[in-house]
C-alpha cells in the first residue's frame, strides 16, 4: 500500500484532486472538497508539465508491482507453510486504487491478507490514511468479512531498509574524488508534514530520524549529516528545514566538498525524487556539480529481501498489528471521518461464520 502516483499525464488531474480531498493528508476542515476542487484544477497543468519532464508518468506503480512480485516469489521458498502467495498493490489516489485491488482479491477468492505499507515510518497522514480508506472500501465490498486482515504498519529500523540506503550512500560517495570524500554531507531529505498534523503527536518524525539514525550508525557516523524535510505544499507551516533552503546554503561553503541527497522516506522512485530533487533542486544551486542523490532503492535485492523477512517474521509472529497502532488511532483519528476507532475493528479474523 502506498500514495501512489499518475502512470500517465492525463492521470494527474484525478490523482491531485483525490489527494488533496484527503483530510487525513492535508486536513481543509469543512472546504476540503471546494478546495481540493480548485488547488487539483489550478496545479494539473504544472504537475503535468513535471510529468512530462520525468517521462511521462510516475514510475511509482512499475516498481512497487516489481517488489510485491519478488516478495511474493522469495516467501514461496522461505515460508512455504503460507504459500502460494499472491501480489496485489493498493494505491491510495491513483490506480490501482483500493476499492479496485479489493474488488480483484474478491474475485480471486482471497481468504487472508496482509496490508503493507509501503511508507517505512507511520504517519496518521499516510499510512493511517491508506489503512482508513482499506476499512471504508471493506464496508462497501465486503460486509461479510471475507477476507482475514492484519497490518505491517511500519518498519523504520528494519535491516534491509538500513542496509540497502548504506549501499546506494557508499555507491554514491565513490563519485567524489577520493581526496574530498572526507568533506561530504550526508542530507536525507523526507517528505514534510504540516505542523497541524505533527502537533496532534504523530509519531512521523520521530520515526524518519530513527531510520536515519540506524542507517548512520551502520556507517560508523564517518560523515557529518542532518534530515531535512521537502515538499512543502501551500501557506500553512510545515516541518523544517527545508531540503532546497539547507542544500543551497552548504552548497556555497568551500570547505564543503559535496552533498549526498538521500530521499530516507521513499521506497522507489517518483517525482519527489525524480522531479523536485533532481531537476527543481539542482536548477536553483550556485555549483550544481557539488550535489548527488543517492539511488533510489527500486530494484534493490536487499531491499526486497528486507521486504521479504518483514512479511515472514509478521506471519509467524501471529500479530495483527504493531503495539503502537492504537495510540496512533487515538491521537490521529480524532478527526478521522467515516472509519474506525480501534484497529480491532479492521484486523483480524471478522468473517459472519467466526
Amino acid at each position: 500500500m502506498n500514495m501512489g502516483g499518475p502512470s500517465t499525464v492525463s492521470e494527474t488531474h484525478d490523482f491531485l484532486f483525490r489527494l488533496f480531498s484527503d483530510g487525513d493528508l492535508i486536513p481543509f476542515g469543512p472546504f476540503q472538497n471546494i478546495l481540493a476542487k480548485w488547488i487539483a484544477r489550478r496545479r494539473t497543468p504544472k504537475i503535468e508539465e513535471h510529468y512530462k519532464e520525468i517521462g511521462g508518468g510516475s514510475p511509482i506503480r512499475y516498481w512497487s508491482e516489481f517488489q510485491c512480485k519478488r516478495v511474493c516469489e522469495i516467501l514461496d521458498k522461505s515460508n512455504p507453510e503460507t504459500a502460494p502467495h499472491k501480489p496485489y498493490v493498493a494505491f491510495r489516489y491513483a490506480k490501482p486504487l483500493t476499492e479496485d485491488t479489493l474488488q480483484q482479491m474478491l474475485d480471486d477468492g482471497v481468504k487472508r491478507a496482509v496490508a503493507f505499507s509501503q511508507y517505512p515510518q507511520f504517519s496518521y497522514s499516510t499510512t493511517g490514511s491508506s489503512i482508513n480508506e482499506l476499512y471504508r472500501q471493506t464496508l462497501q465490498l465486503d460486509p461479510d468479512r471475507r477476507i482475514n486482515w492484519s497490518v505491517i504498519d511500519r518498519w523504520p529500523k528494519d535491516k534491509g531498509l538500513v542496509s540497502a540506503f548504506c549501499t546506494h550512500i557508499n555507491d554514491k560517495l565513490t563519485e567524489f574524488p577520493a581526496e574530498d570524500r572526507d568533506k561530504i554531507v550526508l542530507l536525507f531529505s523526507a517528505h514534510s508534514l504540516p505542523m497541524e498534523i505533527v502537533n496532534k503527536g504523530d509519531s512521523y518524525p520521530a520515526e524518519v530520524a530513527a531510520t536515519v539514525y540506524a542507517i548512520m550508525e551502520k556507517l560508523k557516523f564517518s560523515l557529518p549529516y542532518r534530515l531535512v524535510w521537502q515538499s512543502q505544499v501551500g501557506p500553512k507551516p510545515w516541518l523544517g528545514g527545508q531540503t532546497a533552503k539547507i542544500t543551497g546554503k552548504l552548497d556555497l561553503r568551500d570547505d564543503i566538498k559535496g552533498i549526498i541527497l538521500v530521499p530516507v522516506a521513499f521506497t522507489s522512485d517518483h517525482i519527489e525524487t525524480l522531479h523536485e530533487l533532481d531537476i527543481e533542486l539542482v536548477e536553483d544551486l550556485k555549483n550544481p556539480e557539488k550535489v548527488k542523490r543517492a539511488a533510489s532503492l527500486n530494484g534493490s535485492e536487499i531491499f526486497i529481501e528486507g521486504l521479504a523477512d518483514l512479511v515472514k517474521n509478521h506471519l509467524q509472529s501471529g500479530k495483527l498489528y504493531s503495539t503502537q497502532l492504537e495510540l496512533d488511532c487515538k491521537l490521529g483519528g480524532e478527526t478521522a471521518k467515516n472509519t474506525f476507532k480501534h484497529p480491532s475493528e479492521l484486523f483480524g479474523d471478522h468473517s459472519k461464520s467466526s
